[in-house]
Parts: structure tokens; sequence; C-alpha cells
């Protein structure tokens, strides 16, 4: 006996694109500080493509995926073992803004530079002190290009300041630090990857405005219980478990009945996802068949 007749919410269409809420990390920005961080970065992307396609001398193209604030500990959870991280200071602020790209992926950058061809090469290794002065170039004038975009978000300046290959190396910020981490979709030369710049909310969020308040941990528990409470699940109405031996199986045939070695005297076990919550009786409510919450079980 299960509750099928609870009325459930839609099933997402296929190709609908779902956010994932994590009450334990509930949004701080507001719909109106988002909108003005995707118009900023918006633009940031177009010239970022601009000028790859400058330095590389190939057709290069940058799309803003999404914007997001997430503490560090959990932007560091996004990156790949390995990658081309750029750590970017910033003027008057202990933490530190974040360009990140694929480790292979920049390294074919470094090629075209130096008049390669582009191809990516299997290597995944740091940069040498050479890569990392022509590397430098190029961030420093992207995050020239990422304050321009920002229209007066980032007053200070930026510039690189360190390079790591392994980004839980990188001293950037602390764990629980906020940091407004957008995502960008890369094409050089017909070859895709993708690539996130990380800046401390710190440093931003003075010229967005108030966003949404702080919530408490009771707050988010509340809202929780909230969203739980309304959600349907399944339940079940079971005897208890009745062994029976192979021979038996292997000889049914349609119309024979196999005695349930649960007692008449004991009241039913009421399960959610097979786990038993408390102990029911059989009952009826007008012509349905329903059951009775008991507060009796016996011990075994």
């Amino acid at each position: 006996m299960t509750n099928r007749d609870v009325p459930r919410s839609p099933v997402v269409a296929p190709g609908t694109e779902v956010a994932v809420y994590d009450f334990e990390r509930p949004s701080t920005l507001s719909q109106a500080q988002l909108r003005m961080l995707e118009g900023s970065f918006e633009q940031f992307a177009h010239q970022w493509g601009t000028t790859l396609t400058a330095k590389l001398r190939v057709v290069s193209s940058v799309t803003f995926g999404s914007a997001m604030m997430l503490p560090y500990r959990a932007y560091l959870e996004t990156l790949p073992d390995t990658a081309a991280m750029i750590v970017c200071a910033l003027d008057g602020y202990a933490p530190r803004a974040v360009v990140q790209v694929p480790a292979v992926e920049m390294l074919g950058w470094i090629g075209r530079m130096l008049g390669g061809s582009g191809r990516i090469q299997p290597a995944d290794r740091p940069f040498t002190a050479l890569e990392e002065a022509l590397v430098g170039r190029m961030v420093d004038e992207t995050l020239e290009d990422l304050r321009f975009a920002l229209d007066g978000l980032l007053p200070m300046h930026a510039g690189v300041e360190q390079f790591h290959h392994l980004p839980l190396d990188a001293i950037v910020a602390e764990s629980a630090e906020l940091m407004i981490v957008a995502d960008f979709a890369l094409k050089v030369g017909g070859q895709a990857s993708t690539g996130t710049v990380a800046i401390p909310a710190a440093a931003i969020m003075p010229q967005l405005g108030d966003g949404s308040p702080p919530q408490s941990s009771a707050e988010v528990l509340t809202m929780l219980q909230a969203h739980v409470i309304e959600s349907p699940v399944d339940i079940g109405l079971r005897f208890a478990p009745t062994r029976v031996g192979p021979a038996i199986v292997l000889g049914l045939a349609e119309g024979d009945v196999i005695p349930l070695s649960h007692p008449q005297h004991l009241p039913l076990a009421l399960t959610l996802d097979d786990e038993i919550i408390v102990h029911a009786a059989v009952g009826a409510n007008g012509d349905r068949l329903a059951c009775v919450i008991v507060d009796y079980q016996e011990a075994s």
C-alpha cells in the first residue's frame, strides 16, 4: 500500500536547465546584483575573445556562462587536479583573484605566441620561466579588460603574482572567503575548453550595493524543513518476511497460495524507502483500505 494518490510535482522537461540550491550555501546576491555582474562579464567575454585573437593570431571566441558566489573551498572543488592557475594580487586586499584555464590548453596558447601551430601537446606540466613571462603579460592585459568591463565594480589595480600547476597548492584566500566566480567557454582555433575567473566578493560587493540579507543557520534549517515537509514520498505497509524454500518457489503454479508467517495479532510495518518508521494496523476509511498508526511493537 503506497501513497500513489498524493499529487506529485511535474516532471522537469528534457533539456531544461536546473540549478541546484544548497541550503548550507544560500545565495547572497540579489537579482539586481546578479544582472549587473552578468552584463559586465558578458562584455568582458567579448573583449577577452578579441584579445586572444590578437595575441594568438587565430580566430578565438569567449562565451560567458554563469556567475555565482561561492566560498573559496567550494570553488576549489570545481577545479581539475591540474590547471594553469594564475593568482592575481589586488591592491589593498589580502585575498587574491584567480584566472584559471586548463594547463594543456594554455601550453597550446604559448606555442602559438612563439610562432607554432598551437597543436595541443599531451604534456601536463608547470610553466617554465619563459612561459610564465609570456602568460603573465597576456593575463595582465586580460585583467585590464576585466576592470574596464566591470566598470567601477573592481576599482583597484590587479596584477599577476604567482603561477600554480596544482590548484590545491595555491594560497589565494581562506577556505570560507566568499568569491564571485564566473565561468567561460573558450574556443581558440576550433579547440574548445573552459575557464574561470574568481574575484574576492569583498572587493566587489561594496560597489554592488546592498544585497540579500545574510541568513542565519536557524533560517536555513527552517527553509530546509519547509521544503522537505512539502515533498511527497512513497510509503509501504508490509507483513513480516516469510521464508520459503527453493523447491516451493520452483513448484509454484497459477492459483497456489503461500501462507504468511505474520501473526494475526501483530501490526504491520509502515516503511519509508524500505526502512521501518512506525507500525500500523489494517483498517478502512469508507470503502477504501487504510491503516491506523499504533504505538504497539512487540519485543523480539
